[in-house]
Parts: structure tokens; sequence; C-alpha cells
């Protein structure tokens, strides 16, 4: 079950954190992985972590947010063949309300988080149109809720699950499938640098408090994430399009 033997993946930001789990575990059930990568050097790390797992993974310089740059990372990999899933896991974080939130912080969010997103998507279904296809898009609980200090992140994802719903809507008839996951706060390098920051001294004390936010008391792992997205990108799940998939310890749920 969940063989991806033959697909030809494209991801982005699979240097670390979701994406790295994702990655990896779409290439050990043996896809090509296409990992389009801003951070050459980390996304280097997940490539030959990869490659010794005796996967297949292959790393492209690429700002999602740079259209030009997204299209030619995409026919480049389209040249060689098909492209049978698209993963849309590259994004970027901002803290803060609407009064924090410069025109400037709105912009940098935008431009990665919604347009990034869209210019992946619109450089791969033209090919996908040919013999279907696997959208993937990383949302947010923030997508559904409200979350303190999180507007323009929230804004971002938002747009992500909606835009989620309207190509699964739009390509039907083309057999392309467009799903998302919404997680919770995940233990990632991002949450550890997040901690350290804004909480020097007090990370334990703050790194519980953070997991206890969810019902279910502890923060979730990327390979979680990773296997929910395994299981969405496969065969098995071929009768699933326009749905979120909350994957959030109870926090949507629960909270209340």
């Amino acid at each position: 079950m969940f063989d991806l033997t033959g697909k030809t993946i494209v991801l982005t930001g699979g240097a670390s954190g979701i994406g790295r789990a994702i990655s990896i575990t779409l290439a050990l059930s043996g896809g090509h992985v296409h990992i389009l990568e801003y951070d050459m050097e980390k996304g280097k790390k997940t490539v030959d972590d990869i490659l010794s797992a005796t996967g297949k993974a292959t790393l492209h310089q690429c700002d999602v947010s740079d259209q030009k740059g997204v299209a030619k990372s995409i026919e480049g990999i389209a040249s060689k063949g098909s492209i049978d899933i698209l993963v849309n896991n590259a994004g970027i974080a901002h803290v803060g309300n609407i009064e924090d939130t410069s025109g400037a912080d709105m912009d940098r969010v935008y431009n990665v988080n919604v347009k990034g997103v869209y210019n992946c998507m619109q450089a791969v279904i033209p090919h996908m149109k040919k013999k279907g296809g696997v959208i993937l898009n990383m949302a947010s609980i923030a997508s559904s809720v409200g979350i303190s200090d999180r507007f323009a992140y929230s804004m971002s994802k938002g747009a992500v699950l909606t835009m989620t719903y309207s190509v699964a809507k739009d390509y039907l008839e083309h057999n392309i499938r467009c799903n998302s996951i919404s997680p919770a706060r995940v233990h990632t390098p991002f949450v550890d640098g997040f901690i350290k920051k804004n909480y020097p001294g007090k990370e334990r004390e703050m790194f519980e408090r953070l997991s206890k936010t969810q019902p279910i008391g502890r923060m979730g792992t990327p390979e979680e994430v990773a296997h929910l997205a395994l299981y969405l990108c496969s065969d098995e799940a071929s009768f699933i399009t326009g749905t979120d998939f909350p994957i959030d310890g109870g926090f949507i749920k629960l909270n209340g």
C-alpha cells in the first residue's frame, strides 16, 4: 500500500521540518522527489539523506515567489516525463496582529505563502491535464479558526485553503485531485528557534506551555504530517479531492 514507485513528485520547501519529512517519506515510498528549495545548503542535506537511503531525489534552486523561476524549474522537470504529484509546502511565518503588520510584512508573506502556491500550481497543472495528478497544499489550522497574533499568516493560509477548493472543483474532469493538510503546532526547528529567540532562559517552560495548547497535550511531529501526506498522494486516496485534513491534536474541535 501507498506505493509511489514510478511517480515524479515536485515538492517545495524540503530543506527542514515538515517539508524534509514529507520529502523523505515520499522518496522512500518509491517516488522521485524533485525539491524546489531556496536554501541550497539545507536542501542538499535532505537530498543526500534520501540518496543514502537508496531513494531518488533531485535538488533545484528556486524561489517560489518568482513566477518565471518556478516556470523554468517545472518545465525542466516536465521535459523528462510526467509530473504526477505536487506538494506545496514552502512557507514563512509572521507574528503580529493587524496593527503590528506593515505593508511590507503583508507583501512578504503573500509573495511566498499565496503567490508561491499559485505559481507552482499554475506551472504544473497544464502538464497534469494530460494524464491526471495529485496536488497537496499545506494549509494550517489558522485557515479555519482564529489564532492570536497571526494576522498575515492566517490571511495567507486562508487563501491556500480556498485555492485548494477552487482547483479541486475546476479540474475534476482532468482527473487532478487537490487537497490540503492543516497542521496545528508541530515540533520543528522553527519552533525551537522561535522559543529561543523570544523566551531566552525559559525554553523548557515555554515548550511545555505551547505543547499543552493542543488538547492531546503535545505538539505533532513532522513525520506524522508526512504519513498523512503519503496517504493523500497515493492511489489509495483516489476518492478524495477538495478536502482539508486537520492534523491538530484536537485543536479545532476540542479547544472550546
